[in-house]
């Protein structure tokens, strides 16, 4: 018989970003919380991505979540002391196309994208040459992915949320959550361990068509020395997020992007940028799609975000910090929610936007979970 380790009135699987969202929902209603983690701390997407609330760009349930979890951030930089700047997006056109997909989405957007011409680009923003215009999507915002999803963890761990780090799950079961280290005694059980569904729940994965995507991202040295508040996204990233691609506009960027740049459209460039509080800038990224990646790390990638970047920014050269690969899950759908058994929802976003819609995500999951 497997020993008691603990018990709770919600059990949850992962402290990633999205694990913990629904542990502070969680303990915003009252309830006992236990965290299982296998690692000894959060070192996978949550700490490997732009650090950004990239919520206005959104559609659909994607952006009912972010306009949620906006507040929820706002509300958490407050209680826990999380570095977060409430300074927006500016997204850069470098193309006339680009731009009329931006007049498309401020219509549609009333007051959330304010347009600006180029003056008022580079006046916000370091820019090369090339630029037309831009928006500025003000409600984004930003925090360091590094700090933020460990602060939350801390000032959950001051609630009164017990922590069990490098501990493995071995087994959901309605009411128990049996780990490395014991039995966990579960009221109700939320599982978020990212791309990790298919190793728990291989037939749920299959049933989403859950896969992998590998992303290739660079810290490097910020070429000007100048604060840049807001995130930055370019072109390329009109193509990637719903609230863009929703716009008529958008296929003549498309057909331009990929008559002029396929090997870029190819590995799926989404280039922006966003800065670090020690000045750093954080640029990427690739997009690779599978179940199972080499360990390889192609520098082709590297070379291609490096370049492009430089361009975006109008400097020659970058300084490279650091280089890593992060991976996320991916499904035709964007989120994946299910309730394999009673009492346990398996959670998931599966479109790379955890940080930006986890904590609307976790209150309507616990709403139906405590039903």
């Amino acid at each position: 018989m497997t020993s008691l380790l603990d018990s709770a009135d919600v059990v949850v699987v992962g402290a990633g970003i999205v694990g913990l969202a629904h542990a502070v929902d969680a303990v915003r209603r009252g309830l006992s919380v236990v965290v299982v983690e296998r690692d000894g701390r959060a070192v996978g997407a949550s700490v490997r991505n732009f650090g950004h609330g990239c919520f206005t760009a959104q559609d659909g349930d994607a952006l009912r979540y972010g306009t949620t979890a906006r507040a929820a951030w706002l509300r958490l930089a407050k209680e826990t002391g999380l570095w977060l700047r409430d300074a927006g997006t500016v997204v850069v056109a470098r193309a006339d196309d680009e731009y009329a997909v931006l007049e498309e989405f401020a219509a549609a957007r009333d007051g959330h994208a304010v347009l600006l011409d180029a003056g008022q680009v580079a006046e916000r923003v370091p820019v090369g040459p090339g630029v037309v215009g831009g928006a500025w999507l003000p409600l984004d915002i930003r925090v360091d992915p590094r700090q933020a999803v460990h602060a939350i963890a801390d000032w959950l761990a001051g609630q009164g949320v017990r922590f069990h780090w490098a501990t493995s799950v071995h087994l959901v079961e309605p009411g128990a959550v049996v780990t490395s280290r014991g039995r966990v005694g579960a009221g109700r059980v939320v599982f978020a361990v990212g791309h990790h569904v298919d190793r728990h729940f291989p037939g749920l994965a299959a049933q989403f068509g859950l896969r992998r995507c590998a992303l290739h991202m660079l810290r490097v040295a910020d070429p000007y020395g100048r604060t840049v508040d807001p995130a930055v996204l370019s072109g390329f990233s009109l193509l990637r997020y719903g609230g863009f691609t929703a716009c008529p506009g958008v296929a003549a960027v498309r057909a331009r992007l990929e008559a002029e740049h396929p090997d870029l459209v190819g590995i799926g460039l989404n280039l922006m940028f966003t800065q670090r509080p020690d000045g750093d800038l954080i640029v990427g990224d690739t997009h690779a799609y599978g179940d199972t990646f080499d360990p390889f790390q192609a520098d082709e990638l590297d070379r291609h975000v490096l370049a492009e970047t430089g361009r975006l920014l109008g400097a020659d050269r970058l300084t490279v910090r650091e280089r890593w690969r992060g991976v996320y899950s991916s499904a035709p759908e964007p989120f994946l929610i299910a309730a394999p058994m009673p009492g346990v929802r398996v959670v998931a976003v599966t479109s790379g936007i955890g940080m930006t819609t986890a904590l609307g995500l976790a209150p309507e999951v616990l709403d139906d979970l405590l039903d």
